[in-house]
Formats: structure tokens, sequence, C-alpha cells
């Protein structure tokens, strides 16, 4: 079998192509990968590492705010949706794929379009709960859309034939254990708070997180993980500038990066974080209750959307950014602790929201399409 994926431009369109393409080389390991990206894209570094043959097309998106200069950005991606087109032809018809798959990004559209013109079986996936402008028009002519959230489906053209898998969720998150994660951490009884708001930080997150870390500080009630991120290393003089000595204070664990997500997750009681399709399938996996905080800059607002998917279904409180402030954070954080059944139960519903074997439904989904 010949698998030909595209998509990029975010962690969360290269990500869960990484998972199916690894799940497919787990059951079939002659299948031949092929990984299509953006030129400069990070898929371009990423896809390599992961150990999968890697080829890209010069694309670019357009720009939404209206300048000069954009307008210029925007007649060079106008130009360049022709000569996508024709590289990804090229590709295809070197490769020779069995079955196109794209996840999502302004890289998928040539490529899987051509595909579908070409007459090639093709897939997409989409993360969020609200589908991305690219998806949305592919799913009119693709053999399958797959869906990681349900709520996602009323938003595309009736004609889609949809099916829902869910996202992608890697095997540590999933087998890592409370108990054992909260061992290796060193946490005692108390309530552990984890908190990020990405790899690159958050500003009004690491700012509001702050007045958190201050105010619970007072009591030493909460244990606290707190990853400040690679924009935030002035994140611990903020708190020196609080007063708060972290010194005297060990159950803070203040630092740029969490390299180990999966104990950290694990042992979490309550998560505060963005909103994105994969961490929300993350926290699904643990079932974890959290407070979500959806970024304001991405298309379409989808982080509102994915986070209104678990908070419909009372599986998660949200916080928008636009309201955010160390003093309604320490609110909702103080209101979700008020009862002790609040926690328990959000986290609940969001495990009953988990979907633990997107990668087997989407193997059964492509074997299906070629059969």
């Amino acid at each position: 079998m010949k698998v030909l994926f595209a998509g990029g431009g975010t962690a969360g369109h290269i990500n869960p192509a990484l998972a199916i393409a690894g799940y497919l080389r787990e059951r079939e390991p002659d299948t031949e990968i092929l990984y299509v990206g953006a030129k400069g894209g990070m898929e371009e570094r990423l896809v390599p590492a992961a150990g999968f043959s890697f080829k890209s097309i010069t694309i670019s998106g357009f720009q939404r705010k209206l300048s000069w200069a954009n307008v210029k950005k925007n007649a060079q991606t106008v130009v360049r949706m022709f000569t996508s087109s024709r590289e990804a032809r090229g590709i295809i018809r070197e490769f020779q794929p069995d079955i196109c798959i794209g996840t999502g990004g302004y890289v998928s559209g040539p490529v899987i379009r051509d595909a579908i013109k070409m007459g090639i079986p093709s897939l997409i996936h989409e993360q969020n709960a609200y589908p991305g402008v690219t998806n949305k028009t592919l799913s009119k002519h693709a053999s399958r859309t797959m869906l990681a959230v349900a709520d996602a489906q009323k938003h595309l053209d009736p004609s889609a034939h949809c099916v829902l898998t869910g996202n992608p969720v890697r095997q540590e998150i999933i087998r890592t254990r409370r108990e054992e994660a909260r061992r290796k951490l060193g946490l005692d009884e108390r309530p552990m708070i984890l908190s990020f708001g990405g790899s690159l930080g958050a500003r009004k997150i690491n700012e509001a997180v702050a007045d958190l870390l201050v105010w619970s500080a007072q009591k030493d009630r909460f244990q606290h993980i707190h990853a400040y991120g690679q924009w935030g290393t002035w994140f611990p003089d903020l708190l020196k500038e609080k007063g708060l000595d972290l010194g005297k204070h060990p159950q803070m664990d203040i630092r740029e990066y969490i390299n180990d997500m999966p104990d950290c997750l694990a042992a979490a009681d309550l998560v505060i974080c963005r909103a994105g399709a994969i961490t929300l399938s993350e926290l699904q996996a643990q079932g974890r209750a959290s407070i979500l905080i959806p970024s304001p800059n991405v298309a379409e607002n989808h982080q509102y959307h994915n986070a209104m998917a678990l908070v419909n279904r009372k599986a998660a409180a949200i916080l928008e950014e636009k309201d955010l402030s160390g003093e309604t954070l320490c609110r909702k954080v103080e209101e979700l602790f008020a009862s002790p059944s609040t926690i328990p139960h959000l986290a609940e519903n969001a495990r009953k929201m988990a979907i633990l074997n997107a990668n087997e439904r989407i193997y059964h989904i492509i074997k299906e399409v070629l059969a």
C-alpha cells in the first residue's frame, strides 16, 4: 500500500498525520508513506525527524488583515495556487499513491484537490469542532471526511460523507496512570493544578497564572506545575516582583516547557490551558477537568468552538481571554473546588467524550475505501 499525506502549518495538522502514518507502519510494515508539506513550514523539520519521506511544494495562505504589504502577499498567494497545483500533480504522478490523506492547513488543498481530480481515493481528517476553510471545500468531494468532534458535521456541506474517528492520541497519554505519575513527580495528597499556554507561551495566561500562584501561596492549598513557554522567560521575575519566593513553596514547579506531559496530565486534578484540538483530545483521554482559555488569534475562532464542545457537555469550564485576569482566574478556580463533586464531575464527562481508538478507526476506513 502506498499512502500520501498532506497537511501542515501547525503541529495540530502535522501530528495527527504522523500518528496515522506511524500506526499504518505498525499494522503493515511494507506500507510506503510520503508526506507532502509546505516549503519552509515546520513539517519540513518534523516529518523527516519522525522517519518519513518528505517532499515540499511552494504555497502560502491568504492574509486577512488589510494592508499594502498583505495585498502583495495575497497576490503572490494567488499565483502560488496555480504553481502549487502543478507541483502537487507532479509529486502524485511520480509516487502513484493508492490513497491520499489530508489533515488540514492550506498545503493540503492543492494536493488533495488534485488527487481527487486524478481519481485517487482521498480522505480528509478534521481535528476541530469548527472545520477550516480547506477541509470545508475538500469535504464535498473526498471519499470520507473523518471528524474528531461530531459537532463539526453541522458546519459541512450535507453531501460530505462524514464519519466520527476522533483525534489520534499518543499512547503514553492513554497509558499513564495517576498514582504512578504523582509518585514520580513527588506530589502529596493536595490537589494539583497544571497550567500552560503552549510551547511559545501566552502572555495573558502567564500574567493571570502569576496572580493565581500568589493567591494559592497564601494557604499552600494547591500543588502547581506551570510552563511559561519560550517567550515567557520574564515570568519568574514577575513572581518575584509580586513577592512570591518559590524557594518557600516547593509545591510550585515553574518551568519553561513541559517535557513529561503524560505524567503531568495524569497527575493533575485541574488543567488550565488553550483549546487546541489535540490538547482537548488528550484531556479527554485522561479524563481531566479543565478551565479552557481559547486563543482568539486563530482562524475561524476554532478554539472557542472546540472549547464549547466540552462546555456544552459539562466536561470543562471556559474563560475567554477578553474576560481573563488574575482575579477572574482565581475566582474560577475557587468556584470549581468549592464543591467536592464539581471537579470529578467535569473529569468524568470529559472521559466520556474520549475516543481512544482513533488510529484503529482511521485504519479501518482506509481499508474500507480501498476495498
